[in-house]
C-alpha cells in the first residue's frame, strides 16, 4: 500500500494525461470536501425517493459483502471515507483512494483508523500491483469518472480472483436532469445501465443487484461462473 500522510498535490500532476470531468474537478475544492458529508448523509433519501440513511447502506453493504478481518480492500474514490471506515471497523486492511487532496484529508479527519491507508490517485490509471485486493467499493465514483469503462477494467485488474467488487451509482432513467448533468457545462456525469455495466466486467459474476429509485446497489465476484 501507499499511504499519504497528509496529500496536497493536485491531481493534474499525478496524471497528467487524464482529463477530469467537471464533477471531479469540483471535488479539488477544499469546500466541495467540506461540504461533502453532510450531502452523503442526505443524499440517497432524495435520490431514491425514499428514507435511505447510511446506517441502512451500511447493513446493506455489510450483509451481502461480508468482509472479513484481515482483509484487503480498496475503497475507490473515497470521498468523506464512508465505506473505508466501515471495512476498518470489521477488521480489513483499506487503501482508500481519490483523486481530491481535500476530500482525503476530510475523509482522514473522520475516519482516523490505524487499517486505513490514504492514496492520491486517478484510479483509471493507478499503477498499483495486479491482484492486490480481496475486494474493491465504489460509492458514486462510476458516475464522475471521465473514462467508466476504463475504471470498471482498471478496478477489475486490481482485484484477485474470487474477490468481489461493490457498485453504488445512479443508474440511467433517461430523465431530462441527468441529460442535462451529462453535458460537459453542467458536470460530466456518466449514468450506466446496469447491463452495460456487467458488459465491462468479462470473468465476472453480478450476484446482488438492488435498485431504490435511481441508486442502483451491485455486488460483483470475479471469476465465479
Amino acid at each position: 500500500m501507499n499511504p499519504v500522510g497528509n496529500p496536497r498535490q493536485s491531481q493534474e500532476n499525478l496524471n497528467p494525461e487524464l482529463p477530469l470531468t467537471p464533477a471531479q474537478r469540483s471535488n479539488l475544492w477544499p469546500l466541495t470536501a467540506r461540504g461533502y458529508p453532510a450531502w452523503r448523509a442526505q443524499s440517497l433519501t432524495w435520490l431514491s425517493g425514499q428514507p435511505f440513511p447510511l446506517e441502512r447502506e451500511a447493513r446493506l453493504f455489510l450483509g451481502l459483502c461480508r468482509p472479513q478481518p484481515g482483509q484487503d480492500w480498496l475503497d475507490a474514490g473515497t470521498s468523506a471515507g464512508f465505506y473505508a471506515g466501515l471495512l476498518a471497523r470489521t477488521g480489513c486492511r483499506v487503501l482508500a483512494a481519490d483523486l481530491s487532496a481535500p476530500m482525503l484529508a476530510e475523509a482522514r479527519r473522520r475516519e482516523d483508523h490505524p487499517n486505513i491507508d490514504w492514496l492520491l490517485t486517478n484510479l483509471e490509471a493507478s499503477g498499483l500491483p495486479d491482484a492486490s485486493f480481496d475486494g474493491v467499493t465504489v460509492g458514486a465514483t462510476l458516475n464522475e469518472t471521465h473514462d467508466p469503462a476504463r475504471l470498471l477494467a482498471e478496478l477489475s485488474r486490481l482485484t484477485r480472483p474470487g474477490g468481489g467488487l461493490w457498485l453504488m451509482y445512479l443508474g440511467r432513467t433517461g430523465g431530462p436532469l441527468q441529460r442535462l448533468l451529462s453535458l460537459p457545462a453542467t458536470g460530466g456525469l456518466t449514468f450506466p445501465d446496469p447491463a452495460w455495466v456487467a458488459r465491462q466486467l468479462p470473468g465476472w459474476t453480478r450476484t446482488d443487484g438492488l435498485r431504490v429509485g435511481a441508486v442502483v446497489f451491485e455486488r460483483y465476484v470475479k471469476g465465479v461462473a
